[in-house]
């Protein structure tokens, strides 16, 4: 099995012993993004929705550099420090994910990485 690491500058780097993104049979699995800033490395004041936005676009980034897009997303998994945003969230993540969408899970989680409201975590195919 052969793998490769994607990363980019459009996206926030690692904070720890990871990559941004690994390609592997034909598939991009990411890393969780927070909704941090590239440009700042800081997670910026604003609404969940926000955050969303730049959740999103971190994401869009990995997949641009690993030669793909959203479109072609076929799993995410959104982590929540307030299960009470998911309907902010789930108008946020229409705005970037058109049908077929890709398959999701949700979850509540007791904290983030950086107090992060919001993580997401997807698989694209290539």
């Amino acid at each position: 099995m052969s793998k490769k690491t994607i990363k980019t500058d459009r996206a926030p780097a690692a904070i720890g012993p990871y990559s941004q993104a690994v390609v592997s049979n034909g598939l991009l699995f990411t890393s969780g993004q927070l909704p941090i800033d590239p440009a700042t490395g800081k997670i910026p004041d604003g609404s969940i929705e926000d955050k969303a936005h730049m959740v999103f676009k971190n994401l869009e980034a990995i997949a641009t550099a690993a030669g793909t897009t959203l479109d072609n997303a076929v799993k995410t998994t959104v982590y929540l420090a307030d299960i009470a945003n998911f309907q902010a969230v789930n108008n946020v993540y229409a705005h970037y994910f058109k049908e077929p969408y890709p398959a999701r899970s949700a979850f509540q989680v007791a904290a983030l990485p950086l107090g992060a409201d919001i993580e997401v975590e997807a698989i694209f195919q290539l």
